[in-house]
């Protein structure tokens, strides 16, 4: 903090010495201490305090960044849900437009010819879904004809 060296303490101890007196010098060393002591109390505290407040800060600036990152994930499930909502409103109505066709026909007779181009013409194209995932459902098949070589060739040979 202060440069002083060993001889500037000597000296100012050799003056203090001589200006205080050697009665009271004891004294004046130890109340000069509990003061140098509450002074470096007193800064570290301060210290501590900036470091505090500095760390709140950081810590509302990490809540606030949260909040918005959680805030932009609810609006885009919520768009999500919106398009599945639509999707099966349309997928709906598209069922009971079948069921209202099954109506038509008479008693337990199957779906006549007619109805089922009546049924065609109203119905519209199924739609797909504007997901972004890729459809986990969907099975990839093997190719047969790896599967069908593997076996014949193995058919073919005698142990």
């Amino acid at each position: 903090m202060f440069d002083i060296g060993f001889t500037e303490l000597m000296i100012i101890g050799v003056v203090a010495l001589i200006v205080i007196g050697p009665e009271r010098l004891p004294k004046v060393a130890r109340t000069a201490g509990h003061l140098y002591g509450r002074m470096q109390r007193y800064v570290s505290t301060v210290k501590a305090d900036i470091s505090n407040e500095i760390q709140l800060d950081e810590l509302r600036k990490a809540g606030q960044s949260f909040k918005e990152s959680v805030e932009s994930v609810e609006a885009d499930v919520q768009q999500q849900a919106t398009v599945v909502d639509d999707y099966l409103r349309d997928e709906v109505s598209n069922v009971d437009k079948v069921v209202k066709a099954m109506g038509t026909t008479e008693g337990e007779r199957p779906v006549t010819q007619s109805a089922l181009q009546r049924l065609e013409a109203e119905q519209m194209p199924q739609r797909s879904l504007p997901l972004d995932e890729p459809d986990q459902n969907a099975a990839t098949a093997a190719p047969a004809a790896v599967v069908e070589s593997a076996h014949g060739d193995t058919a073919g040979k005698t142990p």
